[in-house]
């Protein structure tokens, strides 16, 4: 009898906090809700030291906390969520701690497409974004299952960076875009030479690699650039992420380790984007 009360009373308790935090995203609501929020997950290995526990368990908080602020953020309408999961730089990090991190990859990407996980039960479409021929060939398969298993959810998307840095996104952009505008010009030389109607001019215009074909080929071309960067541990560094798409992005930076990042936290980056709302929309008008 003790145990069925208890059960009762902690549902009664979960469900009156799901109504408060909806009650609150419906306030939030009234003001203009960032499109798309990014986060630099900083601080899984340090949480570890903190609470003298492996760091393997201090990443599976980080994973935690990830799936958190995506159900926060699908609760709030935010349509977009970025997470810097694993740099190109890490794959210098200690043998070992690269293979547990590709081992832990694989286990939650797989558990990302079940009928049951988070993605499915939201509707939320999966893309992993970056260099994905550096990853090992288990981790990218499942990478790309969970992309097509993922395909036809369209009520928000989640963006996963893996074997991603900036530079390597505008390094493959540029040489995508080169590449593109070489074959174009190999055919349109191919058809002045058959039949002489293509005119000097539009030769050479074609020849211009804009910076819609920049963007066009970037990895993160499939999503509207950031509102929001959040990245915890107090950190204001951008770590060779997203530098192309924050322009006109408010960064937040709050002193927690990313496992211990909470509502209240996405509240307050919320809050500073509505105050900061009138001059970051005239920034981009300006651009």
């Amino acid at each position: 009898m003790l145990k069925t009360s208890d059960s009762l009373a902690r549902r009664l308790i979960g469900s009156s906090i799901v109504y408060m935090r909806r009650f609150l995203f419906r306030i939030l609501s009234v003001g203009p809700i960032p499109n798309h929020i990014a986060f630099i997950m900083d601080g899984n290995r340090r949480y570890a030291k903190k609470r003298n526990i492996a760091e393997a368990t201090g990443y599976r908080a980080g994973f935690l906390a990830v799936m958190c602020m995506l159900k926060y953020c699908y609760e709030l309408g935010v349509k977009y969520m970025t997470i810097y999961a694993f740099s190109i730089d890490n794959f210098r990090r200690r043998p070992e701690e690269v293979q547990y991190l590709m081992d832990l990859m694989l286990e939650k990407i797989e558990g990302l497409i079940k009928q049951e996980s988070i993605v499915n039960g939201y509707g939320v479409r999966v893309h992993f974004v970056g260099n994905l021929k550096l990853l090992n060939e288990r981790v990218r398969v499942a990478a790309e299952k969970a992309m097509q298993a993922t395909a036809n959810n369209t009520n928000s998307t989640l963006l996963i960076c893996v074997a991603y840095t900036s530079t390597d996104e505008i390094l493959h952009a540029v040489q995508s875009s080169c590449l593109e505008k070489w074959n174009e010009i190999q055919e349109l030389d191919a058809n002045q030479a058959q039949n002489g109607e293509i005119t000097e001019e539009k030769l050479e215009l074609n020849h211009i690699i804009k910076l819609v074909d920049i963007e066009r080929h970037a990895y993160m071309g499939l999503a509207p650039d950031p509102d929001v960067l959040i990245r915890t541990s107090g950190e204001t560094r951008l770590s060779n992420f997203l530098l192309w798409q924050t322009t006109s992005c408010l960064l937040y930076s709050p002193k927690v380790l990313f496992p211990e990042i909470g509502l209240r936290h996405l509240v307050s980056a919320v809050l500073n984007f509505q105050r900061l709302y009138p001059h970051l929309e005239k920034e981009k008008k300006q651009l």
